[in-house]
């Protein structure tokens, strides 16, 4: 599989996904049963439903929810602080770039940074219609960030890295965009053991969370080869055979073959990662 076709995929996916959230159904993360109405969100996918809690999302365009694909809730795990810069990678509808935006206070700033045209307007839509002004979308790709370098304090990211067909070049564009110091925090799906060949050379399911995912030890080994140090991978959510059957397309011959043994080889987890602190003559502090 070409990152050309990954990315026209993911694309393709996430454009659908826009369109159906300004239309008041809901987004899915894999195949179309989870697609539904907002009365059917909450209990629709075992990976992107009920992520976060009422009270957060209270106030939020409900378009901005019927649009996540995310696997997690960076937002309540990342310990933001009144006055930070907070950079969201593959922002979507905008609920982790607004919910941040509450937590960084008049002070601070959330970037949101995605690809799609459609989830662009929406997001700004859904921008508009919370009334928050601390927030800036910008178009663009994880493996380019358009921003300086040392300019970001936090950067997470919910689901969507596992989506790129280049980790290394994304988490090297993180470092290169993080100040010393700053933090990396995102939601991702993370594989334990080796994941069945056919799941992974299904195109549509690098759209659907999975076939993207990097092993746990994989991921922490690209992280410090990008130069963070404190690395940790926490489980959130660690997924059997029967929450597959609910997103996998298991009408697909090679799939169905494969589902029972995934359980419990992937799980949604949340990665943290600290860029080292600069010391006073210009390197790193140890």
């Amino acid at each position: 599989m070409t990152t050309t076709n990954v990315k026209e995929t993911v694309l393709r996916t996430y454009s659908e996904a826009a369109r159906r959230a300004s239309t008041g159904t809901g987004a899915c993360c894999g195949g179309t049963d989870c697609c539904g109405s907002a009365d059917a969100l909450a209990g629709a996918n075992p990976i992107t439903s009920n992520l976060y809690e009422a009270a957060e999302t209270s106030g939020l365009p409900i378009e901005a929810m019927l649009a996540s694909l995310g696997c997690g809730n960076p937002t309540a795990l990342a310990e933001l602080a009144p006055g930070e810069t907070v950079l969201d990678l593959g922002s979507g509808g905008g609920i982790d770039v607004l919910l941040s935006a509450r937590r960084v206070g008049a002070s601070g700033k959330a970037y949101g940074l995605d690809m799609t045209d459609e989830m662009l307007a929406l997001a700004r839509e859904n921008q508009r219609k919370a009334g928050v002004t601390n927030v800036e979308f910008l178009k663009g790709e994880i493996e380019q960030i358009p921003l300086p370098d040392n300019s970001v304090d936090v950067v997470i990211s919910n689901c969507v890295i596992n989506l790129s067909a280049d980790k290394d070049q994304v988490l090297r564009e993180v470092f290169r965009v993080l100040k010393p110091g700053g933090r990396f925090a995102v939601s991702d799906i993370v594989t334990r053991g080796e994941m069945p060949e056919p799941l992974r050379r299904d195109a549509l399911l690098w759209a659907g969370c999975i076939s993207g995912a990097l092993q746990d030890t994989d991921y922490a080994a690209k992280l410090a080869a990008a130069g963070f140090e404190r690395i940790d991978i926490e489980p959130t959510r660690v997924y059997t055979a029967d929450d597959a059957r609910g997103f996998l397309n298991a009408n697909h011959a090679d799939l169905a073959a494969s589902i029972e043994q995934i359980d419990g080889k992937f799980m949604s987890a949340f990665v943290r990662a600290t860029k080292p602190a600069a010391c006073e003559c210009g390197g790193r502090c140890h």
